[in-house]
């Protein structure tokens, strides 16, 4: 029965950052449990589209391919999410793969997440140690407060997050979901609460948290199921307090 079954795909394609988009069709033999990057693997192996004419192989992103790296994130069917646990039995056809367009394409799906990763940087999504001295043992976190840290510390930068975000586009510099849960997570940290307020104040300043429209569309489409909007709300009150510490702080130092 599977053998005369075929799966057959629309590609979205880009040969180059300044070239037009176009669309190409691929049609393949099914196989039981097949997910979209092995079929695109299957494309890369016989570059030929649907008319039976070669063309060039199809660009994309992937690494782990079990959803921890993030790297292969795409439009599948209309809806951001990870190629590798997208399976074909579960995907109206003919399924349509996109690449995500809140990022510079750079050829067909893979896109350049440099916006995403510098934002990270802008934050300091990190707990600043050199590492050219021992420090010993780390201080303990209560176990509750480890729980829902972990959970925070699920976010693999897959980028799905800010494709589903209306807010994250070329016309805002909205550093996004992703970034702003991290720092939540690292201002939780009993070493990383260190830059607490300067993570704050980064926030609350251009492209922060002031450019959230809660649309949840973030944790909806999560692969991770993080609670990102839980954290932008977290943050919200921690910004209002950091506020008023600046407003009142100020008036100690006369």
């Amino acid at each position: 029965m599977s053998e005369n079954k075929k799966v057959r795909f629309i590609i979205t394609r880009q040969d180059s950052p300044e070239a037009a988009p176009y669309q190409e069709e691929f049609e393949l033999d099914y196989r039981p449990n097949m997910n979209v990057i092995s079929a695109l693997m299957e494309i890369r192996r016989n570059p030929v589209n649907v008319k039976g004419q070669a063309t060039t192989p199809i660009t994309w992103d992937m690494n782990c391919l079990e959803e921890v790296c993030g790297a292969c994130s795409m439009v599948i069917n209309g809806k951001p999410r990870q190629s590798c646990t997208a399976l074909v039995d579960k995907l109206e056809q003919p399924i349509r793969l996109e690449p995500m367009r809140t990022f510079p394409v750079v050829r067909d799906l893979q896109v350049d997440r440099s916006r995403m990763f510098d934002s990270l940087k802008k934050v300091k999504a990190w707990i600043p140690i050199d590492g050219t001295y021992d420090l010993g043992p780390g201080p303990r976190m209560p176990e509750k407060k480890r729980q829902w840290a972990y959970e925070l510390s699920k976010c693999m930068t897959c980028g799905v997050c800010l494709e589903a975000c209306p807010n994250v586009n070329s016309k805002s510099d909205f550093i996004g979901p992703a970034p702003l849960s991290q720092v939540r997570l690292f201002n939780a940290h009993p070493t990383g609460e260190m830059n607490r307020d300067e993570r704050l104040e980064t926030i609350m300043g251009d492209g922060g948290l002031a450019n959230c429209g809660n649309s949840q569309n973030c944790v909806q489409s999560c692969p991770k199921g993080i609670p990102l909007t839980t954290s932008i709300a977290a943050l919200n009150r921690d910004t209002t307090f950091q506020m008023f510490r600046n407003f009142f702080g100020s008036d100690k130092t006369v």
